[in-house]
């Protein structure tokens, strides 16, 4: 069996403002292997969003280890592309430009990558385009071509989708099951909506809050191609509803 891509062993993460201190992460332990695609999902301040920065080399102050191939994650990294919520596409750059933008200097065929790239999430058609002519599902497909264009090994996803509406959001589900068979690249999204975990992941990973660590870990079983309206779909998405979310419901009810 192949060596993790992303090994994190007692991770905890606290945040200082002035006099008070919050712990937001403690003894978080996850091994993610090369290929998978990871759903992460749990309630507001879980850390969940941390958890992926801190994956990405965007913050380096914690407590623990967090290793990418055997080697100690010491900040960013091209290995590893990030995706925000919003697609953060620089304004007075056309689509083209900003993809060469991201790349090294030292880049040949930055034409091809582009081209290549653009194809790959079906935007070669507006390569000439400014982010303001674009809809917010086309904008957030040229913030993933631009990720490629790098060839990372590791796709990190942040609510990519939780701007959209529903129809896109669906349609760039769709497109990233795609590439993620087309690519073979290992993913982990984290999410706030159960269905988007489910539906994506291979596995879904539950966090509990206050401070954050991991609840559960789901391993979701899918038909393929994947169906929103199947049977299991639907029993697998009841049982990580259940036996989280309605606890934390009845919790709130009993408290107030």
């Amino acid at each position: 069996m192949a060596d993790p891509i992303i090994q994190i062993e007692k991770l905890s993460k606290q945040f200082v403002s002035g006099k008070q201190t919050k712990k937001v992460l403690e003894n978080v332990n996850l091994t993610i292997n090369p290929g998978e695609f990871i759903s992460i999902i749990g309630p507001s301040g879980c850390g969940k969003s941390t958890l992926l920065r801190i994956m990405g080399g965007l913050d380096t102050d914690y407590e623990g280890s967090v290793y990418f191939e055997n080697g100690p994650i010491k900040g960013p990294g091209r290995e590893r592309g990030f995706i925000f919520q919003d697609h953060r596409l620089l304004p007075w750059l056309t689509v083209e430009e900003n993809i060469k933008f991201s790349l090294p200097e030292s880049t040949e065929n930055v034409e091809k990558i582009i081209v290549e790239n653009l194809e790959i999430v079906g935007l070669q058609d507006v390569r000439k385009a400014y982010p303001k002519q674009l809809s917010g599902g086309m904008a957030q497909r040229v913030s993933i071509a631009r990720a490629l264009s790098n060839q990372p090994k590791i796709l990190l996803l942040d609510e990519p989708f939780g701007a959209l509406d529903a129809i896109t959001k669906m349609h760039l589900q769709e497109e990233m099951l795609r590439l993620w068979e087309m690519e073979q690249i290992t993913m982990i999204i984290v999410t706030h909506d159960i269905e988007e975990a489910v539906y994506l992941g291979q596995r879904v990973i539950v966090m509990d809050t206050q401070p954050g660590r991991i609840k559960q870990s789901y391993n979701i079983e899918q038909s393929i191609p994947r169906s929103r309206v199947s049977p299991e779909f639907h029993r697998q998405k009841d049982k990580i509803y259940k036996e989280f979310f309605e606890e934390k419901l009845q919790t709130f009810y009993y408290t107030i």
